[in-house]
């Protein structure tokens, strides 16, 4: 009865818990990032075409413009390369809603040379709002290249004229920290900071060119028809994403390990199940005297085979509905085990920095939990069956031969 217990209870928890995290991941994802994404192997210098050609797709609500990709921080001699945002953030908001409320600290205020920085990325700098913040970016990298391959041919006036160029092309820019955002998805609070728009182009050279638009749709889980829609008017090397496609191997990686976990874990209870099997065996022979009997005296197959199956369904059942309520309510106080874990026995069962998440998820899907409960109870009447079938087959003149 433990056994089956113990398998039904670690099935729903872990079950639970994958759902969760799949719905919990898809859900930070959709909170941060835009439903679709329509960018360039380059950069887009017509983006404003595009634009308008964009928000007359039908199911589209609304674009804005962005600007992306890797730098180089310093605050206090530390140093770290996390990822900057260009964005406008009039039209984002629009875009992405619930970007206010992920501001823990200060404001979203992107006036001027201001920044908007990552919980985690805060806590890594110990930098807070109103620290100001240096950004290197790598964009002017071919710039500085050729400045100093310039500054080695000439001499005298030219040097110095090479050296002033120089000294304008690697200056790095200073931005102000007026908010600290938290989304709970550690890789957005450690490695993004938000900066108005035109400093991304300026970091990165672009003058009036960007990397990308961002697009929400009406339904983010039909972002893919209209992405096809979108497609139909881009011209290569333009194209567009959807947020699935830029996250399907985190999704796909969920789907298939909670497969696996499914499958590996039903195991505990055909192990269970044979646990029992193995007890009906052993109580069919010490009991041979007496089914001899009671089919020497008129007992029917159907008889004999409800005795032994009774004892097993009995197992099977209260094994099931222990480990169902067992299994509900540690997924209810789920976080509260795991904090109790990591503060007594120093077990990280949930690390954010793997899992990208600040507390464990769970959600109990009915008919997983259906599906669990069905299934180990019938596992249990199958292998019980196979001993009281035996029992019921015994020839009573044989079981009384020696009496």
């Amino acid at each position: 009865m433990v056994g089956v217990m113990l398998g039904v209870t670690v099935l729903i928890v872990v079950i639970s818990v994958m759902t969760g995290f799949d719905r919990e991941l898809r859900q930070k994802v959709v909170d941060w990032d835009a439903h679709i994404l329509v960018s360039t192997d380059d950069v887009l210098r017509d983006w404003r075409d595009l634009t308008v050609k964009i928000r007359n797709t039908p199911d589209v609500v609304a674009t804005a413009p962005y600007v992306q990709g890797p730098v180089i921080v310093e605050y206090q001699h530390q140093r770290l390369a996390p990822l900057i945002r260009g964005i406008d953030p009039v039209e984002e908001e629009k875009v992405i809603p619930e970007l206010k409320k992920f501001i823990k600290k200060g404001s979203l205020d992107l006036d001027g040379e201001s920044t908007v920085i990552g919980i985690e990325l805060a806590r890594k700098l110990h930098i807070d709002v109103g620290d100001k913040l240096t950004v290197y970016s790598p964009g002017n990298l071919g710039d500085i290249l050729d400045g100093m391959k310039e500054l080695e041919k000439s001499k005298g006036d030219e040097e110095r004229k090479a050296v002033d160029k120089l000294r304008e092309v690697v200056l790095p820019k200073e931005l102000t920290v007026t908010g600290i955002f938290e989304t709970g998805h550690y890789m957005h609070d450690s490695e993004f900071l938000l900066v108005p728009i035109y400093v991304g182009q300026e970091l990165y050279g672009l003058g009036d060119a960007l990397h990308g638009i961002t697009v929400r749709t009406v339904d983010p889980y039909g972002a893919e028809r209209v992405k096809r829609e979108i497609e139909k008017f881009l011209q290569p090397p333009q194209y567009a994403q959807t947020w699935i496609d830029m996250n399907n191997q985190f999704f796909e990686a969920v789907r298939l390990e909670r497969t696996v976990m499914f499958f590996l874990l039903f195991f505990i209870i055909i192990v269970a199940a044979f646990g029992i099997m193995n007890t009906l065996i052993t109580v069919t022979v010490q009991k041979t005297r007496d089914i001899g009997l009671m089919k020497a005296i008129g007992a029917k197959i159907p008889q004999i085979v409800g005795v032994f199956l009774g004892q097993g369904i009995i197992v099977g059942l209260f094994g099931t509905l222990m480990g169902l309520g067992l299994g509900m309510t540690l997924v209810r106080y789920r976080n509260e085990f795991k904090d109790w874990l990591a503060s007594t026995a120093h077990i990280e069962v949930f690390p954010s920095k793997v899992y990208s998440l600040a507390k464990l998820p769970a959600e109990v899907v009915p008919r997983d939990v259906a599906i669990i409960c069905i299934g180990a109870f019938l596992i249990c009447c199958i292998f019980a069956f196979l001993p009281a079938y035996r029992a019921a087959r015994l020839d009573p003149v044989k079981a009384l031969h020696y009496e």
